[in-house]
């Protein structure tokens, strides 16, 4: 069989331009105004003395030449060198200290925009995409952006006036000198580009991809540690891994040496600038037209040269890498929420819990045909109603639409006479306490688990709630009780008292609307009676949807309805519906069984 270890989505991804990234990254450089005007002007001032270094140079080897008898203006001409080092020291430690903050700041809103946009997204994104490899991308980014950033603005900014300035100076003093060593300065910077964005940037990609699907590999075989276990299947697992992390070590050799060879190509270039630069200031030298300081002048120029070529060359390598691992965040901000809020949306306003569906079409994208057509349905306030039928009647698909993880077709949801559509998605949400057959828990505390549903929450309304979803017994003998970790996913608890942290979180919501799925059809006899005594007392009260293959759970509904194919072919009542001996006899007979 092939492995698959890439997400779902990952074939449809657009690719970006570096221009679109960088301009993503520039928006965040943008905020902070004045911390990047400081930034840029302390590198500005510390790059017209780094300037001056070979200059200052250049005036100390002249005086030098004139000897002893010209010391006062050796000394001189000493003392402004050093302090023109000293300037460039200090102006570019400044510098920093503007950039610092400002870095900190925007990476931290990168990773929280990045995360809250992920959050944003379909119930169907997150289904088709690893979770391990969406962390690898927020996380990468944050790096990311660091590293171009620093390229730019501290690095590359500088780079280039240095050497434009340099250029400048050579020209104006000697065309010819200039001339050269400008245009080998250019040759060098376009050919890095050229073969950065060619030649390594498509290495860099894949490499990423790899990385990321080393993410979501992970977070797959360890959050599934429990089921390799129990199938002793560790060796199978860590074959898998080492397939994934194979691919990843060949993409990331090829990315390594083709930068490599891009560095060969530049040192070459160097060799060149060295040659023709010094060989040319000697040849004035030779001619009379250039003096000793002049030759000096020329070698410290290619010292600060090639020094900034050769960071400039590093600089647009780390840029190109720090462009790829931002790139994911920069496509996931141009990406609109496939369910989003209205603008100015209101709030919903729900005490009764009245639900109807007003001629409600819905299909889901990758179905041939609409699940529910003309769908029309209205569940009183306080009413208990059971959904039954077979899986992919459309149970599933009822719940979800009431909570407007997906947008209709057609027609339109009503919440106590308000259009779920025209409200804000976390009030609906808020308004719904869901209680789900194997509840997620958070690897925090129990007392931190219940109170998510209100987390302003005293502690003795979390023991209250807890009280109330029979939990608080088995809580108070746990080594730490209300303070214990239940681990990832709440692995520490076993599935009934999983399943009562969850009815506890959901008294503690208290929302006018309970919906429970399945709640009870993974546990034990003995322990499905306790968690049904507490769920009977959470429903008192509210519009309770319950979704359930046991029908013995059922009995006591006020109205069963009964699915198929996204349509309601029976209500009513258990018995009404048993004596009828239609879809929810037959249903009943198997469950009982008679067939």
């Amino acid at each position: 069989m092939t492995e698959q270890y890439e997400d779902a989505e990952e074939p449809q991804t657009r690719i970006l331009t570096n221009r679109q990234v960088l301009g993503f990254i520039t928006a965040f450089w943008l905020r902070r105004k004045g911390l990047l005007a400081g930034t840029v002007g302390f590198s500005i001032i510390a790059t017209g003395f780094d300037l001056a270094t070979p200059w200052a140079a250049g005036k100390l080897v002249d005086a030098l030449a004139k000897g002893p008898q010209a010391a006062d203006l050796a000394w001189t001409a000493w003392a402004v060198f050093v302090g023109v080092y000293f300037a460039f020291s200090v102006t570019r430690n400044v510098a920093p200290r503007f950039w610092i903050p400002l870095a900190a700041q925007n990476m931290r809103e990168m990773t929280d925009e990045g995360f809250a946009k992920v959050q944003g997204f379909s119930a169907d994104w997150h289904a088709n995409t690893f979770a391990g490899a969406t962390v690898r991308r927020l996380s990468r980014a944050m790096w990311g952006y660091d590293v171009v950033s620093d390229a730019f603005v501290m690095w590359l900014g500088p780079a280039f006036l240095v050497l434009i300035g340099l250029a400048v100076m050579m020209i104006l003093r000697w065309p010819m000198v200039g001339t050269f060593a400008g245009l080998v300065v250019a040759l060098y910077i376009a050919s890095n580009l050229f073969l950065t964005s060619t030649y390594v940037r498509p290495l860099n990609q894949k490499a990423v991809g790899f990385d990321s699907r080393i993410g979501g590999a992970l977070a797959d075989a360890v959050t599934s540690n429990p089921t390799v276990r129990a199938f002793g299947a560790e060796d199978r697992e860590e074959t898998r891994i080492a397939g994934v992390t194979r691919a990843w070590a060949q993409a990331a050799a090829r990315s390594w040496v083709a930068g490599t060879n891009v560095w060969l190509a530049q040192n070459l270039i160097l060799v060149v600038l060295q040659a023709g630069l010094t060989g040319l200031l000697i040849h004035l030298w030779t001619k009379g037209e250039a003096s000793a300081g002049d030759v000096a002048f020329a070698i410290t120029s290619f010292m600060l040269m090639s020094g900034y070529l050769r960071n400039i060359g590093d600089q647009i390598r780390m840029t190109q890498k720090g462009l790829v691992d931002v790139e994911d965040v920069a496509r996931y901000a141009g990406m609109s929420p496939q369910v989003a809020d209205r603008p100015g949306a209101p709030a919903l306003t729900s005490q009764l819990g009245e639900i109807v569906f007003d001629q409600v079409d819905f299909g889901y994208q990758a179905a041939e045909a609409q699940l529910y057509r003309d769908f029309s349905l209205t569940i009183r306030p306080g009413e208990r109603v059971a959904l039954v039928g077979a899986t992919g009647a459309g149970k599933s698909t009822f719940v979800k639409l009431i909570q407007r993880l997906y947008d209709l077709d057609g027609g339109r949801i009503l919440i106590d006479g308000q259009d779920i559509a025209s409200v804000t998605q976390q009030s609906l949400r808020r308004a719904i306490a869901l209680v789900p057959q194997d509840p997620a828990l958070f690897h925090r505390t129990i007392a931190e688990n219940i109170a998510y549903a209100r987390p302003d929450a005293t502690p003795d309304e979390i023991e209250l709630a807890a009280r109330r979803a029979r939990a608080h017994e088995f809580i108070v003998k746990l080594p730490k009780g209300y303070e214990t970790l239940v681990g990832e996913r709440g692995v520490k608890l076993s599935g009934g008292e999983r399943q009562r942290v969850a009815i506890a979180r959901a008294f503690l919501a208290d929302a006018p609307i309970l919906v429970l799925d399945e709640a009870t059809s993974s546990l034990d006899v003995e322990t499905e009676r306790e968690v049904q005594g507490a769920m009977e007392a959470l429903m008192a009260g509210r519009t309770t949807i319950v979704i359930a293959h046991r029908l013995s759970t059922i009995r006591h509904a006020d109205r069963i309805l009964v699915f198929e194919q996204g349509r309601v072919v029976e209500e009513g009542r258990h018995n009404e519906l048993v004596d009828r001996g239609g879809a929810y006899a037959r249903l009943h007979a198997v469950a009982q069984g008679m067939v």
